[in-house]
């Protein structure tokens, strides 16, 4: 499980910087930035809907806050 969620993370990382690189490059010019932040917003949710379905399914134990 721990190399999914870093797998997404990644992911995540990858998205944010490539709408950075497009922002610089196109100055506003094209719609690649709004497509790259959609992605990592697309990205984030999924990450976060699989960490409580494996939470829910009991692949992951939850620990608090001590």
């Amino acid at each position: 499980m721990r190399i999914f969620v870093v797998i997404a993370f990644l992911l995540i990382v990858g998205s944010l910087a490539s709408a950075l690189f497009y922002l610089m490059r196109d100055k506003g010019t094209t719609n690649r930035t709004a497509k790259a932040l959609t992605v990592r917003i697309g990205l984030s949710v999924a990450l976060f809907l699989l960490l409580l379905f494996a939470n829910w399914m009991g692949w992951i134990q939850s620990t608090g806050v001590r």
